[in-house]
């Protein structure tokens, strides 16, 4: 969903593991992946809560906000719930990027919602969103245009569902 560019590079911490020199994703990236993964059988919320407790004041905020993009409302979840989980540390989330979120959803709000019935709830979870697809008569956010996936891709992805239980 987000390619590795040359400021992931930039950004990689140099290590080893095994003996072997890597370089471990940025803390920005590792956000943004785990930040996405909402199935039933596995939730990485928690994770990115726990990197932002551990590492907040080492996150590149602004480099954060670009790679969420149009799906900020993604990465303003997980801060609206770091504040419920660690009340006594929600100062360390800068001011300014919870503005800039809040300045998005106000704006947002003032605007008339999307004409056509898309579900992004399947950029999230494979298996909890497919009645909106298949009932509902919602289209598919991971499927072109609006996503990076073939029709063919998403049944392939969705048949695998029962390999995973």
């Amino acid at each position: 969903m987000y390619p590795i560019d040359h400021v992931w590079i930039d950004r990689a911490e140099k290590g080893e593991l095994f003996g072997v020199p890597v370089l471990f994703a940025p803390i920005e990236e590792v956000i943004l992946s785990k930040s996405f993964v909402a199935h039933r059988e596995r939730f990485d919320g928690a994770d990115v809560l726990h990197i932002l407790r551990a590492r907040a004041e080492a996150i590149d905020w602004k480099r954060l906000l670009e790679r969420f993009g149009g799906y900020w409302r993604v990465l303003f979840s997980h801060l609206m719930l770091f504040g419920f989980v660690y009340p006594g540390e929600r100062s360390r989330i800068p001011d300014w990027v919870l503005h800039e979120l809040g300045g998005r959803l106000e704006a947002e709000r003032r605007t008339p919602p999307p004409t056509d019935r898309v579900c992004q709830g399947t950029i999230l979870s494979r298996q909890q969103y497919l009645p909106d697809i298949e009932r509902w008569g919602y289209h598919d956010a991971r499927v072109f245009p609006r996503g990076h996936m073939s029709p063919e891709d998403t049944a392939v992805w969705t048949a695998a569902i029962d390999d995973d239980d």
